[in-house]
């Protein structure tokens, strides 16, 4: 007899492990986005030049010895990557992103996400990765069309000329 009822313990309460998954996987209810939201993601890795890079003086190389000497001298480090994002006129990124790496060699590396109403967006991107405080070196400006539950992955490749739609 009390094999049985174990038994029967057992079945019941396997049962109501069942029912619970079975109830907690139809409820509650997952959505990724609310409907009639686009996502536009910014996502690429781009190195920028190395810092500070100078030629030295003769009598710098005669000091040197002579495995070591190089005309250039570059730091490890690169300049940090400018970016400025703009969606439909209103700025929705403005950062400037470290090199990565443990001596700050690497490249700046970004993956933003952005959801956005369906329909036509006007994108405005601008990257600087050299040292000037001025202006930029790359720019895209264009209108998209985003359907609901859409993903535009914005890259960016300096040998294509700069970003570019995925």
């Amino acid at each position: 007899m009390t094999r049985a009822l174990r038994l029967v313990a057992q079945v019941l309460c396997l049962a109501a492990i069942g029912a619970l998954i079975g109830a907690l996987s139809v409820a509650p209810a997952y959505t990724h986005r609310a409907a009639g939201l686009a996502d536009i993601k910014l996502s690429f890795a781009h190195g920028a030049p190395r810092a500070d890079c100078r030629r030295r003086s003769a009598e710098e190389l005669a000091k040197l010895p002579q495995q070591m000497r190089r005309p250039i001298e570059c730091p490890r480090t690169r300049l940090p990557v400018y970016v400025l994002f703009r969606i439909d006129g209103q700025a929705v990124l403005d950062v400037a992103l470290p090199p990565s790496g443990l001596s700050g060699d690497g490249p700046s590396r970004i993956y933003r996400g952005f959801p956005v109403a369906a329909g036509q967006h006007r994108l405005e991107l601008f990257l600087r990765d050299t040292d000037r405080e001025a202006a930029f070196d790359y720019s895209f400006d264009q209108t998209v069309g985003v359907a609901p539950g859409q993903n535009l992955v914005i890259d960016f490749r300096p040998t294509t000329g700069g970003f570019y739609l995925r």
